[in-house]
C-alpha cells in the first residue's frame, strides 16, 4: 500500500541538439525545430551547497592568482593558448572526426612529460591496446604517461584526485557518465553534468584539464551550448581531412587573446608544426598567372600571406555561379556587383569561382581588395605581377578602406620578397617607417584598376 502512495518520478523530455525541455514527448523541437530529439530524462538538480564559510570577500583581499604558465612543449599550441597552459584551467578541443583532435592530444602528453610532469590520459572511446599503438607510430610514449580507458565520472575524479597529475586529458567528453543522471552518454543532461564535475575539481584542486569535444554536422561542438560557456578556454580545428594542413583556432580564451591560430601539417608520423606558415601556402604558386594574387592576411597577432585564386569564365546556362572555398560566398557576390557598377566589368553571364589555396579560411574584409584584382585578372586575361600583393576593404561604392594591423602585414609581405604592396591610401598616408618595399595607396575601385592594369 505504501509503495502505491509512494509519488511516481517526474521525467521530462529534454532536446539533445539545444536542451529545450517539455514535460510530454514532441516529435520536433519547439525551439531549434530539430525532428525526433526528444529524449526522456530524469531531471538532475546541479548547482554548488554553499556553506556558512562562503562569504563575500573584497576583491583587493582575493587570493592572488598564479600567473604562471605551463609550457606544453609545442609552440604552435602554446601560441593560441596564449603562452601554455593555467594551472587549474579547462580547456575544449572540437573539431571534424578525422581531424587529429586525438593525435594533438598524445603529442601534447608526451612533450609535457619530457618536461619531468606526471600527465593522465583517460580514454572512453578507446582499449589500452588501441592507444598504445597510435602512440608507438606517433612516437609520443613517455614513461611519466598514464593510460586508463574510463567512462565514470566519479572514477575518473577519484582516480585524478588520488594521483594528482600535472595535466589530465580527457577524450572525449561526450563518452563520459554520471551515475546520477539517468540517460545515456552524449546525451546533454550527460555533458553537462559530466563537465561540471571536472571542471569543479579542476578549480578545486588546481590540476588543468584538457578535454575534447565531439561536433555534430553543423560544425559546432556536441551537448549544451554551456559547455562552451563553462571551461576556459575553446580551440577549434580547421581544415579538410584531404588537406595536409591543419588549422587550430582559438575561439574562447579566459587567460589569453582570441582568433589566433595555429597552423599543422599532417604527416605520416603525426602533426607537425608549421612555424612560417606563408612559405608553405606559397611554394606552389603560380609566378605570372591570371586569375592569382597574393593577400597578406592576419589571423590574431601572426601575419600569414596567401594566394587568393579567381576563375571567371562564360556559361552555358542560364544562371551564372558563384561559388566561394575558403571565403564568404555572400562577400564574392557583393563583390561581384561592385566590380560590375563601378568598375564597369561584364561579370553577368560568367561563372565565378574563388579559392584560398592551402585549406585556409579568410574572414577579414581585408580580403576584399585582392577578391577585385582577382577576378579582373581572370576576366581580362592579364597577369598581377608575382611581386605584388593586395590588401584592402572595398565598399558598395567602390571606395577602398583601410585595414588593421597594417605594419606587420607589409612586415611580412617585405620579409618574403615582394617588392611592392597595393594598400588603401588612408593605410598608407599613416605609414611611417621605412621599408624596402613600394607602397601604393589607392583610394577608389578605378584606381585600383588603373594600377594594376595600367
Amino acid at each position: 500500500m505504501n509503495a502505491l502512495n509512494k509519488k511516481k518520478t517526474q521525467t521530462i523530455f529534454k532536446c539533445q541538439q539545444c536542451g529545450y525541455e517539455s514535460r510530454k514527448w514532441l516529435g520536433r523541437c519547439m525551439d531549434c525545430g530539430e525532428w525526433d530529439s526528444m529524449v526522456e530524462e530524469v531531471p538532475v538538480k546541479a548547482g554548488v551547497t554553499l556553506t556558512a564559510s562562503d562569504k563575500p570577500v573584497p576583491l583587493y583581499l582575493a587570493p592572488d592568482g598564479d600567473e604562471e604558465r605551463a609550457g606544453t612543449g609545442i609552440d604552435e599550441l602554446d601560441r593560441v593558448l596564449g603562452g601554455g597552459i593555467v594551472p587549474g584551467s579547462v580547456t575544449l578541443i572540437g573539431g571534424e572526426p578525422g581531424i587529429g583532435k586525438s593525435t594533438l592530444l598524445l603529442h601534447m602528453l608526451a612533450a609535457f612529460a619530457e618536461q619531468e610532469k606526471d600527465v593522465l590520459y583517460v580514454s572512453g572511446e578507446e582499449s589500452a591496446r588501441q592507444i598504445k599503438l597510435r602512440a608507438k607510430r606517433l612516437e609520443a610514449i613517455h614513461p611519466r604517461e598514464f593510460l586508463a580507458t574510463e567512462n565514470s565520472v566519479e572514477k575518473i575524479i577519484g582516480m585524478t584526485t588520488e594521483m594528482r597529475p600535472d595535466l589530465l586529458a580527457v577524450d572525449s567528453i561526450q563518452t563520459l557518465t554520471c551515475s546520477e543522471v539517468a540517460s545515456a552518454p552524449g546525451s546533454v543532461t550527460q555533458v553537462r553534468e559530466s563537465s561540471y564535475r571536472l571542471v569543479e575539481m579542476a578549480k578545486k584542486e588546481n590540476i588543468p584539464i584538457v578535454m575534447v569535444g565531439h561536433v555534430t554536422k553543423d560544425g559546432a561542438i556536441a551537448g549544451p551550448k554551456v559547455l562552451e560557456h563553462m571551461v576556459d578556454t575553446v580551440l577549434y580545428f580547421e581544415g579538410d581531412r584531404s588537406h595536409a594542413f591543419r588549422i587550430l583556432r582559438t575561439v574562447k580564451n579566459r587567460f589569453g587573446s582570441t582568433n589566433e591560430i595555429g597552423v599543422f601539417e599532417m604527416k605520416e608520423e603525426g602533426l607537425v608544426q608549421v612555424s612560417n606558415p606563408s612559405e608553405i601556402f606559397l611554394a606552389e604558386r603560380p609566378l605570372d598567372e591570371p586569375g592569382s594574387v597574393v593577400m597578406p592576411s592576419v589571423e590574431g597577432s601572426r601575419p600569414i600571406l596567401v594566394e587568393v585564386q579567381a576563375l571567371v569564365s562564360p556559361t552555358n546556362l542560364g544562371t551564372a555561379r558563384r561559388t566561394a572555398i575558403g571565403a564568404d560566398q555572400q562577400r564574392l557576390s557583393l563583390l561581384c556587383a561592385v566590380l560590375e557598377k563601378k568598375g564597369g566589368m561584364d561579370l553577368y553571364g560568367h561563372d565565378i569561382f574563388l579559392n584560398i589555396a592551402g585549406g585556409m579560411r579568410i574572414d577579414e574584409p581585408a580580403l576584399d581588395l585582392a577578391v577585385i584584382c582577382a577576378l579582373a585578372s581572370s576576366l581580362r586575361e592579364r597577369s598581377i605581377p608575382s611581386s605584388t600583393v593586395v590588401c584592402g576593404e572595398v565598399g558598395l561604392a567602390g571606395e577602398v578602406r583601410a585595414v588593421g594591423n597594417f605594419d606587420i602585414r607589409v612586415r611580412e609581405a617585405e620579409r618574403l620578397g615582394f617588392t611592392r604592396c597595393i594598400l588603401p591610401k588612408s593605410n598608407k598616408d599613416r605609414f611611417t617607417r621605412d621599408v624596402g618595399i613600394e607602397l601604393i595607396g589607392v583610394a577608389t575601385l578605378s584606381e585600383v584598376l588603373e594600377v594594376v592594369f595600367g
